[in-house]
C-alpha cells in the first residue's frame, strides 16, 4: 500500500511539459498556465514557439503532456476535415478523435480565434458596410462603375494560396476579384496596412490585438465561411490520470478566456509592449487566482 502511495505521489511531482506555438496569445496562454499550475502545485517546463503539426506529432509520441489547440486546426489540419461545423459540432468532432489516441480536449474557452475581414472603423462606417457580403458589393459595384478605383484586400501568403483559403471563399461569396486587388503579404503587416489605407479590407485574426489598437472594423461572416477556432487545453490521457486536480485546475483558467479578454491581453503586448509574462500575472492577479 505504501508503495503505491509513493508511486502515485512520485506520478503527481512529475513535470508537465507544455508546448505552445509562435504567436503572442500562446505565449500569453503559455505564461498564464505556468503560473496557475505551478500555484496549484504542479511543475511546468514549457516548450514555446512549436509549430502545430510538431507539436501534434510530440503529443501523440509521449514526448509533450499537455498544449492549447484550436478546434479549427485540428479539424481542418489534423485531421483533414473541410465539412462547415459550429462550435459545438466541430468540438465534439475533434474530441471524439483525438480519445482514440490518448488525448482529452478539456474544456473549450469561450474564445473564437478565427479568420474575419477587417477595415478602417471610420471607413467601413461611412460606407455602412458591417458583414463580408456588403464588402463584397461594394467591390462588384466599383469593378462596374469606377475600375480605376478598385478596393484591394491584404491577404497572409499562405491563406491566398491554400485549396481551403481564397478561392473557395470567393466561390462562397460570388466575390470576383482581378489580380492587382489581391495583395499578398506577411499576416502581421495586413493589420498595418489596413490602417495606412494600403488596402481597403483586409484578413485578420480575431482575437489580434491591433484590432482594438489601429481601431479596425471586423465584418461578420454571415454566410459562416470560416469555421470555429475555441483554444482548448489537451492532455494526454495518463498525464491526467497520474496528475489529480490538472483537469479541474486547467477548466477554470480556461473559462476566463473569452474574445474581450484575450484581445485586450493581445494588445498589451502588441500595442503597449509588456511582457507576456507581465500581461499573464497582471491578469490571474486582477482573477485573484495569484
Amino acid at each position: 500500500m505504501m508503495t503505491l502511495m509513493l508511486s502515485q505521489a512520485a506520478s503527481a511531482a512529475t513535470p508537465i511539459v507544455m508546448a505552445t506555438k509562435s504567436f503572442t496569445e500562446q505565449h500569453i496562454l503559455s505564461a498564464m498556465t505556468r503560473l496557475w499550475l505551478e500555484k496549484n502545485g504542479f511543475q511546468v517546463i514549457p516548450k514555446t514557439n512549436i509549430a502545430a503539426i510538431i507539436g501534434r506529432n510530440a503529443m501523440v509520441n509521449k514526448q509533450i503532456d499537455m498544449t492549447w489547440e484550436y478546434t479549427g486546426t485540428s479539424l481542418i489540419n489534423f485531421n483533414h476535415i473541410n465539412k462547415p461545423m459550429s462550435s459545438e459540432e466541430a468540438y465534439e468532432t475533434v474530441k471524439r478523435l483525438d480519445a482514440k489516441l490518448g488525448l482529452v480536449w478539456l474544456n473549450p474557452a469561450p474564445m473564437n480565434n478565427t479568420y474575419a475581414f477587417a477595415m478602417q472603423r471610420s471607413r467601413a462606417e461611412k460606407e455602412g458596410i458591417t458583414t463580408l457580403s456588403q464588402l463584397v458589393a461594394k467591390i462588384d459595384q466599383l469593378r462596374k462603375d469606377d475600375p480605376e478605383h478598385n478596393w484591394k484586400l491584404g491577404l497572409d501568403l499562405e491563406f491566398s494560396g491554400r485549396p481551403d483559403g481564397m478561392k473557395p471563399l470567393q466561390k462562397t461569396y460570388n466575390l470576383t476579384l482581378d489580380r492587382p486587388q489581391i495583395r499578398p503579404m506577411d499576416p502581421g503587416l495586413v493589420y498595418n496596412a489596413i490602417r495606412d489605407g494600403f488596402v481597403e479590407a483586409g484578413l485578420i485574426y480575431t482575437t489580434d490585438g491591433r484590432i482594438k489598437g489601429f481601431d479596425l472594423k471586423v465584418l461578420k461572416d454571415d454566410k459562416h465561411f470560416f469555421p470555429s477556432y475555441n483554444v482548448t487545453p489537451v492532455v494526454r490521457q495518463e498525464v491526467l490520470e497520474s496528475h489529480p486536480g490538472l483537469a479541474e485546475a486547467l477548466n477554470k483558467l480556461s473559462a476566463l478566456i473569452t474574445d474581450d479578454v484575450i484581445t485586450d491581453l493581445n494588445k498589451r503586448v502588441d500595442i503597449d509592449h509588456q511582457s507576456p509574462q507581465r500581461v499573464a500575472r497582471d491578469f490571474l492577479l486582477a482573477q485573484k487566482m495569484l
